[in-house]
């Protein structure tokens, strides 16, 4: 049900500062206001983190030096953005939705560091379009995190820091050590590029609307073990990786059938130390280099 619309403050007469909770809460009642027009991001899985109580808690855990850069991906109506602005920090608000954009466009004209870009995310050069090192703050539709993640990726050593809104079950993939349930491709791509950690868990009231599953923010610090494991060209090694997890019930010998000789898996296995009936799930990062270059 559409809300009714109330009297709120004149936005242009808000303080260029992060807004307090009360400011916050009076410019939620302007965004439900509006929220029909933004109801296509539902379709797209997108679910805006409207609570002001939550929006400042994951503010708070966010790095907030004046020098930094953002770059947001699926700004919506601006909760985040303005907190992101504040003290004078650039940030490039990333927008799929048309309408939504233009009426963040019209919400940036008071912050002068902002630039609203109406586009998806993936068909983007977020390096170049920021001309230096970045941080990166989202609330990700659920059904493609892991695409925007390898985007961010592709661009890895212009990153500082990655910090997303997701699918708890996703973050619990994504920063799961190796022998867990949870521990997949997903974990050992994200935790070969960063060192994601969960900082909060956030629960579906927080959001409108509200989805059917709990969320959690992942911080994800840059570099990750990329660093150390002297890989000199990651795609090979990713592919590599989702050989090794193509079938998660199968042992590595057999997931690496596919591209090589068993003579040879059998050679790379001894070599690497591992058992014969070794599974990826077991496997740490640096395992995983060893037996790439033992194979490929």
């Amino acid at each position: 049900m559409k809300a009714q619309s109330k009297k709120h403050p004149d936005p242009s007469t808000m303080p260029a500062a992060p807004p307090t909770i009360t400011a916050w809460v009076g410019l939620q009642q302007e965004f439900q206001a509006t929220l029909g027009a933004g109801m296509t991001r539902q379709k797209l899985g997108q679910h805006f983190l409207s609570d002001p109580g939550w929006g400042r808690r994951v503010f708070e855990t966010l790095p907030r030096d004046s020098g930094d850069v953002w770059v947001e991906i699926g700004a919506g109506h601006g909760e985040m953005t303005e907190l992101l602005a504040g003290n004078g920090r650039r940030v490039i608000a990333i927008e799929t939705d048309t309408r939504l954009a233009e009426g963040l466009r019209e919400r940036a004209r008071d912050w002068p560091g902002v630039e609203v870009i109406s586009g998806d995310v993936l068909s983007l050069d977020l390096a170049m379009l920021v001309g230096g090192q970045f941080r990166v703050y989202g609330n990700l539709p659920y059904y493609i995190t892991s695409p925007i993640l390898h985007r961010l990726f592709g661009c890895a050593s212009h990153i500082s820091s990655i910090h997303i809104v997701i699918q708890f079950e996703v973050a619990e993939r994504i920063a799961s050590p190796p022998g867990r349930k949870a521990y997949g491709y997903l974990s050992a791509a994200c935790q070969f590029y960063t060192q994601p950690q969960i900082v909060l868990r956030i629960p579906p009231g927080a959001f409108r609307p509200p989805p059917r599953v709990t969320s959690a923010l992942v911080r994800m610090t840059l570099p990750g073990e990329r660093a150390s494991l002297g890989i000199r060209d990651d795609t090979p090694f990713l592919n590599f990786l989702k050989t090794c997890f193509g079938q998660k019930r199968k042992t590595l010998r057999n997931n690496l059938r596919a591209i090589t000789s068993n003579m040879r898996i059998h050679e790379a296995l001894a070599a690497c130390g591992l058992r014969p009936d070794a599974r990826a799930e077991q496997l740490t990062l640096g395992q995983f280099a060893a037996l790439f270059r033992s194979v490929v």
